[in-house]
Order: C-alpha cells, then sequence, then structure tokens
C-alpha cells in the first residue's frame, strides 16, 4: 500500500533523528538508505530512485526481494499457523524442509535443529561439539567471524572492537587462517598453506592445549566478514585431516557461503571438504529469519531434550519461505547462474583492476566476491577508499556493502538472479566512482 505523503514526511523526519530510536551500534551502519520498497534485484528508495542492490540484505535474498513464489507461500502459510513452538506442537513445513535439506547438503548432515539466526545455530554447533564429545577446549581461526552472542564471539576474530569490554570466555584457542599476506612471493599456496597449517598445529597442541582436549575446530570455509579471502583448497583438506587425527568435529560456518552463494549448494561442495556440524542460515528463508545446526542423526541422537531448546525457532511460516525458495533455486537454476555470472563479474572487475591503481586485488566464488582498495604506492588496504567509492556508488543508484579488518574489501553479493546486463550497469557504476575518488586524490 503506498503511504501518503504526510506519513512518509513523519517516518523520513524520524530517520533524520534515527538516534533517539534505535541503537547507534544498530543504526548506524552504511549507509542506512531509507526504502519502501524492494523486488528481485532492486530497492525503492523513500527518495523516489531505483538502487541496484548489490548486497542482498548482506548475502541473504539469494532468490531476489520478494520473489512471487515466496510471497505466496507466506501468505498461504500465515492463513494456517503462524507459530510452532517445535515440539510443543508438529507442523508440516518443518518437517518438510528438513526432508528436502537432507537433499542438497553433503551425505549424512541430515538433522537439524532449527533457530533463527546465524549467531544462534553457531550456538548450537558449539553446544553441540562440546556436550558430544565431553572436550572443554574450541579452535576457531583468526580472521573469522561467526556472530556476537557471548558463545559465538569467543570464536569470531575478524575485529577486536567486536569483543572489546566483553572478555567471551569460551576456552577457545586461534589458528590462523590462510591469509594472502602470509605467503611468501613465488611459493605454491597448495603447498605452502598446508604445511604452514601443521606447524601451527604442532605448536598450538604442544605449547597451550592437548588435542584430547578440543571439542571442534570451527572455520569459516571462505573468509566473509573478515575479507572475503578463498583459502586453497588444500589447506581445508588439511584442517579436515588434522580434526580426524585427533578426534576432533569439525564446524562448518555456511552461514554466509550456503544456499548457491558459491555456485554450489554449500562451500562444502565447492571445496570437497565434509564437516561434522554445519551452521546454515542467511539465504535459507528468502529474508525469514531461520536458521540451523545441521549434523548426523548419530551426533544429534548423544544431543537429549533439554539439553538445547528454542521458542521461535523453525517458525512455520519461515520453513513454509524456505521450501518455496530452495524451488526456485532449483527451478530457476539459481546456482548455475551464480556460477556464470560470478565468472563474468570477476573477469570484468579483473580487467578494471589494470585501470585502477586503486584496486589491490580481486577474489571471488560463485556470486560472493571481494573487491580490495588500497593506496596506490605502498599497497596498504584503504578502508577509507571503501567508503568513499561506496558513496559515489550509492549516489549513482548502486549499493555495495564493505567488509575486512579495516573495511578495505567491497563485498559484491547480489542476488543469485542477477543479470548480465545488471552486472554491467553495476560494475559501470562502480569503473565511475573509481575514477572519480582517484582523480580527486591523485
Amino acid at each position: 500500500m503506498q503511504q501518503k505523503l504526510g506519513e512518509q514526511q513523519d517516518w523520513l523526519h524520524m530517520v533524520d533523528n534515527i538516534g533517539n530510536f534505535l541503537a547507534p551500534s544498530m543504526a548506524k551502519d552504511h549507509p542506512n538508505l531509507p526504502v519502501v520498497k524492494a523486488e528481485g534485484c532492486y530497492y525503492y528508495g523513500a527518495d523516489g530512485k531505483r538502487y541496484l542492490d548489490f548486497t542482498s540484505g548482506i548475502a541473504v535474498e539469494n532468490v531476489g526481494h520478494r520473489h512471487p513464489k515466496v510471497v505466496q507461500a507466506i501468505k498461504d502459510s500465515a492463513d494456517h499457523l503462524i507459530h510452532g513452538p517445535s515440539g510443543v506442537i508438529i507442523y508440516e513445513s518443518i518437517l518438510k524442509l528438513a526432508a528436502e535439506l537432507q537433499t542438497i547438503l553433503p551425505p549424512k548432515l541430515d538433522n537439524f535443529f532449527f533457530a533463527n539466526s546465524g549467531t544462534e545455530a553457531i550456538e548450537g554447533a558449539l553446544k553441540l561439539a562440546k556436550y558430544t564429545s565431553r572436550r572443554p577446549y574450541i579452535v576457531s581461526f583468526t580472521g573469522c567471524f561467526h556472530g556476537r552472542s557471548m558463545g559465538a564471539l569467543s570464536v569470531t576474530t575478524s575485529k577486536s572492537k567486536y569483543r572489546k569490554h566483553l572478555q567471551p570466555t569460551w576456552l577457545s584457542y586461534q589458528l590462523p587462517y590462510a591469509l594472502p599476506e602470509y605467503l611468501p612471493e613465488g611459493a605454491d599456496p597448495d603447498v605452502f598453506f598446508p604445511e604452514k597449517l601443521e606447524q601451527d598445529a604442532k605448536k598450538l597442541f604442544n605449547h597451550q592445549v592437548d588435542p584430547e582436549e578440543v571439542a571442534c575446530m570451527i572455520i569459516e570455509p571462505i573468509l566473509g566478514e573478515g575479507g572475503y579471502i578463498i583459502p586453497p583448497k588444500a589447506w581445508l583438506k588439511k584442517v579436515r585431516e588434522i580434526c580426524d587425527r585427533h578426534g576432533i568435529l569439525l564446524i562448518f560456518d555456511e552461514v554466509q557461503t550456503g544456499f548457491g552463494r558459491t555456485g554450489n549448494w554449500f562451500a562444502a561442495q565447492t571445496f570437497d571438504v565434509k564437516p561434522d556440524i554445519m551452521a546454515i542460515a542467511k539465504g535459507i528463508a528468502a529474508g525469514l529469519p531461520l536458521s540451523a545446526t545441521v549434523a548426523s542423526k548419530e551426533l544429534m541422537d548423544q544431543w537429549p531434550l533439554g539439553t538445547h531448546g528454542t521458542t521461535f525457532g523453525g517458525n512455520p511460516i519461515a520453513c513454509s519461505a524456505a521450501l518455496a525458495s530452495l524451488e526456485v533455486l532449483k527451478e530457476e537454476k539459481l546456482l548455475e547462474n551464480a556460477t556464470a555470472m560470478g565468472a563474468y563479474a570477476v573477469e570484468r572487475l579483473l580487467e578494471m583492476k589494470l585501470q585502477h591503481p586503486t584496486i589491490n586485488d580481486v577474489r571471488g566464488v560463485g556470486l560472493m566476491i571481494g573487491i580490495e582498495l588500497g593506496n596506490p604506492e605502498t599497497g596498504e588496504p584503504d578502508g577509507a577508499a571503501v567508503m568513499a567509492v561506496l558513496d559515489g556508488c550509492l549516489h549513482k543508484g548502486v549499493l555495495f556493502y564493505l567488509c575486512g579488518n579495516s573495511g578495505e574489501v567491497i563485498r559484491m553479493i547480489p542476488p543469485l538472479t542477477i543479470t548480465k546486463e545488471q552486472i554491467d550497469d553495476g560494475l559501470t557504476v562502480l569503473d565511475e566512482a573509481l575514477t572519480e575518488f582517484e582523480n580527486k586524490t591523485n
């Protein structure tokens, strides 16, 4: 329903005074764009402009905003049931969703605890690993982001400011991620990084924590908020090998990489590495709050009633939206589109890199693409440049987002429905914004 002019002016006045209503930690993100509608790959602003969305609501709207099939599923579900709670009652959509997910996940990852957010899925994964292993410690990897609740925060190291004053204490240790900056010039990453991991793990186990007391290793198979870093497949296989050697459970945080983002259903399939536990969320339900901790039935059966619970997890409407979303991903061949359009976008960006000294690096898998900006003279990451370029793109009607330890990486994560023409539109704007920034700073 279209808003009356007076009503729109009222809420836009509230936007101008947003700090009176919302906590700064929530309301001061970039770019705080007032919108009235979203559809497909676009937001429609309160200013009357249409914005091409290369964020997907931060990797959530994989099937595009308000896909008709998803909208209809939500309406149909609301006509029958709005709230669970699962366990007190049981309903069709949650069981059908579990059955559908079994068909797209790696083998034997076939049992689900549904929750609401990625952070909750991580909390469930950590609790499951600790409970079933009877071991106290967790090993995570420097640079990974797993969430902001205290358990998830204890293994989150993408930025120290997320942990400031909070002292998360879940008995965790960290190993270095396979960051490009560690690679010696001329070295083969497929050889160097697995060898380095072997040495780093040996030091950790010899000096800080006995591997027999480690419940799990948790990792993002592609570094997300930490900078869109893509590790060598051989390195992830070495992580799996070390876990197997010591009886340690391996958790993949696939909150951002799931549901076709990498061109496969999950990054586990992209890298051919099977974890013991997965955390999935974001793209699962086309914008409705839903997530899952996933493991084998054998492992889940060791987690008895009362050891974990939820009031809203596996909401019937969210499960219906997820079923519709999975249907769209299959019917419209969006995994194939992610592969093709991602390769096209990276090719164009590499051509742009030759023209823009501000671009340090371009890296991507499927439609999970990072564009790192840096100082042309020193190569140092440049978060200020990213913000200036993002503002330039926004002014021209294209919405990107940022990541990286100092905000030095532009995230390009459009809906998987994106077309070649829309990629061209968005990257033309990025090209222009980069040129304008470089002209001002030269």
